[in-house]
């Protein structure tokens, strides 16, 4: 996309912007508002710009390590196999 000035921009809105003071009086508000919405806000302090912004969280189970050596499927199946014509006692 481009605005009207020509700028290429990623299609996501822009982030709002707030002082320390607008901040600090509606902190909770703000927060629960980026984390609803994505949309990251900027506040200026001493001149300097800082972006508060939701970060995902990963998901569990692409942590895992693949362990090949065991089981997969249903345990229960095992239960009930019939070993009986491959299992011979020692007489």
């Amino acid at each position: 996309m481009k605005t009207a000035s020509g700028k290429k921009t990623s299609g996501k809105r822009a982030a709002k912007k707030y002082t320390a003071t607008q901040l600090r009086q509606e902190i909770y508000k703000v927060l629960d508002t980026v984390l609803e919405t994505g949309v990251p806000v900027e506040v200026e302090r001493r001149g300097r710009a800082l972006r508060i912004s939701a970060v995902e969280a990963p998901d569990k189970l692409d942590r895992l390590a693949p362990h090949p050596d065991y089981i997969v499927g249903d345990p229960e199946e095992l239960v009930h196999l019939d070993w009986s014509a491959k299992w011979r006692p020692y007489v």
